[in-house]
């Protein structure tokens, strides 16, 4: 039925349309007949009857013939893709999101050379035409005839390609595939668009978004990000040779790129000299001392993926990601001005304090296995098929499996066969022959780690890196992947201890501890040991336990305020994933990201109040105008005195002796006694994670280390604890922090108490040498414990 109704539809058409042609071929015949001067206005006004018709066909793309057009509202607020850049809080430019690499700028801001040069080689008439030069055209067409192709296209008409790819695809239309008859149609929509233009735009304005739309190459749109790319320079540095290589490689882009065909760039920019001293833009004499310049580059890129920096931007994408949806903004199109809390000189000490160590412990860990493979059982025998499972989970193998139907035969082939490829290494990348498999094998032995540094007051993120090479490994580990924290879980413990009425200085014993428990309906017994898989039997104080990370006494607190308390401390402290209600959980058996730990022990360093982090400040659009402002969102969860009890035991973690923490003393972090420091180290089962959360006045940071597959780790605690392999990125990281002195907000020691403290923070276990003899009878030290 819907058939027949667009037959009858089309047979009605095409007889009104031939009704109005024998009705237009009747006037034409009654034409000639008129007197002279009467037949000459009427080919005028038929002639320009046709052309508003025609024009008027084209806009409207009449029956799909002749492709999409500019409308009225496009010329007035064109649209193009403009670069959203990322900034530090010190005003460095952080990295860019782009689809095309374009950042604006502003008549004012353009090189008066860049503009002469550009008028003497493609539009010397550009201030004396209304968008179409039909003197250039028909010379145009005319040296065309003649075997000599130019380009008669005026700047409007280029800016009218750039701005709306009129000659792309989707503008095409029926006709448009009619060889002779596109080109015609083309023209038409350049010109009829650049009349319009230069109806609504006067000539600097057009030159300006000429400027800002035109493609240099090489990634590059626009002159602010051609003049950066090719010299390091703004639009308004370019010496007058650089004007000339820029507009010259406009002609082709990709044909006279100084990088690839510098001796064929060359070659185009002297013939821009040529036409600047044709057009008295430079004299005979500074053309030919122009000409003999070399080519000087200072080349350099923008890419998403520059630097460890790009964990940074994917991070503030997963910031905004909600935001950019509910207001319709496209992040990598519509120019953004986006001001993150990071800063630029903390971001780089810690990527340079990740690399430090971690270039170490990748060689200790090579070492300690000794050629051996790291993905081996408690008896050092290989897991079976670990690589092949590996394997199995890469694109490249399911891609194979698709095409080869599952034939593992074909499969096995392809995954074995070698090729060159380049592999990162911590001597830079290497140029070597692997097979997808060999090239499993290397990276599952590559150690990873994780940093976020944050301000606790305001919940300011300072610094953050996802990975060791951003290039080669995408997967963040700051915020997207979770693992078991271990012994850094135990402040939940004790702060929902400390919150039921313990203290720093209640004491309990270190001994054995079985817990019978039900979980799925399964009756199960755990009996936890300690780190040394020993117990001392000796009483202790609850501060020297959390120091030394005593297992038993946190299992047995754990107990004492339940399990479901502890998790629900974590959660009110910062930790957002679900955890399972087991008696181990406040030994860290939960997976957790290192972003929400970090974010947590901040609420133990500020009162007691947990802040939501802050990576993105302020946002402003293309126009200059702030579109979202970020304020600071605080939550008393903890009582005041707690918090005050669990940085008082986050501190004890360099004044017990032996505490895990004390490894701190030997960076370059204490000034006389003029610094405090604190500090939980976290190691989780053999040894797959190392953890390290660190504190100061006003800066809580925190590191993980460990591998991809968690089968993979160091054999033993003395070389795989979290002191060994995360604390020293800390280490390294506040050395430099403390010591650059645009930083003193993170040097000096925590503010005093101001509080009724109900209970005794103020003891401190003392070392006794194991011969001793001597009795302790201070009354001081009634709280001490003789360690043994």
């Amino acid at each position: 039925m819907l058939k027949d109704k667009v037959v009858a539809l089309s047979i009605r058409a095409w007889v009104i349309l031939t009704k109005f042609y024998h009705k237009i071929k009747a006037q034409f015949v009654k034409a000639k007949a008129y007197p002279t001067y009467k037949k000459v206005l009427f080919y005028i006004s038929a002639f320009l009857v046709f052309l508003f018709t025609l024009l008027l066909l084209i806009n409207i793309n009449f029956l799909w013939l002749f492709g999409s057009s500019p409308w009225i509202g496009d010329l007035m607020n064109p649209k193009m893709n403009i670069s959203s850049e990322l900034y530090s809080e010190d005003g460095k430019l952080l990295g860019k999101y782009f689809v095309e690499n374009r950042t604006p700028v502003t008549y004012e801001e353009i090189n008066p050379f860049l503009i002469k040069t550009l008028i003497a080689t493609e539009d010397i008439r550009f201030y004396h035409h209304i968008g179409v030069d039909f003197k250039g055209t028909f010379a145009a067409i005319s040296s065309t005839l003649q075997g000599d192709r130019r380009g008669g296209s005026t700047i409007t008409q280029q800016l009218v390609k750039n701005l709306f790819k009129t000659r792309a695809d989707y503008s095409k239309g029926l006709l448009g595939y009619i060889p002779g008859v596109n080109v015609f149609i083309y023209k038409i929509k350049e010109w009829s668009t650049a009349l319009q233009i230069e109806l609504f735009y006067n000539k600097q304005e057009i030159l300006t978004l000429y400027f800002n739309t035109v493609s240099f190459g090489s990634n590059t749109h626009g002159i602010k990000t051609a003049a950066t790319t090719f010299f390091k320079k703004s639009p308004a540095a370019l010496s007058m040779q650089e004007c000339a290589l820029l507009i010259g490689m406009l002609k082709a882009p990709s044909s006279y790129s100084p990088i690839r065909h510098p001796k064929r760039a060359l070659e185009r920019r002297n013939v821009v000299f040529d036409q600047l001293e044709k057009y008295k833009y430079i004299t005979t004499m500074q053309h030919d001392s122009l000409v003999k310049l070399p080519i000087t580059l200072n080349f350099n890129t923008d890419e998403n993926n520059d630097g460890n920096a790009s964990y940074v931007r994917n991070a503030v994408n997963n910031f905004l990601r909600d935001w950019l949806k509910e207001n319709d903004i496209d992040l990598y199109s519509d120019g953004l001005i986006i001001h993150t809390t990071i800063n630029s000189s903390m971001q780089k000490y810690a990527e340079e304090a990740m690399a430090k160590q971690m270039k170490m412990l990748q060689r200790r860990f090579y070492d300690h296995w000794q050629g051996k493979n790291p993905w081996a059982d408690e008896k050092g025998v290989d897991i079976p098929n670990f690589i092949e499972d590996a394997a199995k989970q890469t694109s490249r193998y399911k891609t194979l499996a698709k095409h080869f139907d599952n034939n593992p035969d074909s499969i096995d082939r392809h995954m074995n066969l070698p090729s060159r490829m380049r592999v990162f290494t911590w001597n830079g990348e290497k140029d070597t022959t692997f097979s997808p498999m060999d090239s499993i094998r290397y990276y599952k032995k590559i150690l990873h780690a994780g940093l976020v540094s944050m301000e606790p007051n305001e919940g300011y993120i300072r610094a953050w890196v996802g990975d060791i090479n951003y290039e080669y490994f995408k997967f963040d580990h700051v915020k997207q992947s979770r693992r078991q924290p271990g012994s850094l879980f135990k402040a939940y413990v004790y702060a929902a201890a400390m919150n039921a009425g313990y203290g720093p200085c209640d004491q309990m014993t270190d001994q054995p501890v079985t817990i019978n428990y039900v979980e799925n309906g399964v009756d199960k017994s755990w009996s936890p040991n300690n780190a040394d898989c020993a117990f001392s039997g000796k009483t202790m104080t609850l501060k020297y336990a959390f120091a030394k990370s005593i297992n038993s006494i946190a299992v047995q607190l754990t107990q004492k305020v339940s399990p479901k308390t502890v998790i629900e401390y974590a959660h009110k402290m910062g930790i957002t994933t679900p955890l399972v209600e087991v008696p181990s959980v406040g030994l860290g058996s939960s997976d957790v990201s290192l972003y929400e730990i970090v974010n947590s022990y901040c609420t133990m360093t500020n009162g007691g109040f947990k802040v939501e982090p802050i990576l993105v400040t302020k946002i402003e659009n293309n126009k200059g105008e702030v579109i979202f402002e970020a304020k600071p969102k605080k939550t008393q969860v903890l009582t005041p005195v707690t918090a005050f009890y669990m940085l008082e035991l986050l501190k004890a973690g360099l004044t017990e002796y032996g505490a895990t923490t004390q490894a701190l003393f030997g960076y370059n972090l204490f000034r006389g006694n003029t610094m405090d420091f604190g500090g939980k180290t976290g190691t989780s089962s053999n040894q797959s994670d190392g953890w390290f959360i660190g504190v100061s006045p006003n800066l809580v940071t925190g590191t993980w280390v460990g591998a991809e597959a968690r089968a993979i780790h160091f054999k033993t605690t003395a070389t795989g604890e979290g002191c060994k392999t995360a604390l020293p990125i800390y280490g390294y990281y506040m050395e430099k922090v403390v010591k650059d002195d645009k930083f003193p907000q993170y040097r000096g020691r925590f503010p005093k108490v101001k509080l009724d403290i109900p209970k005794d923070y103020s003891c401190h276990t003392r070392y006794v040498p194991k011969d001793t003899t001597a009795v302790l009878s201070d009354s001081t030290l009634v709280d001490s414990l003789t360690v043994q």
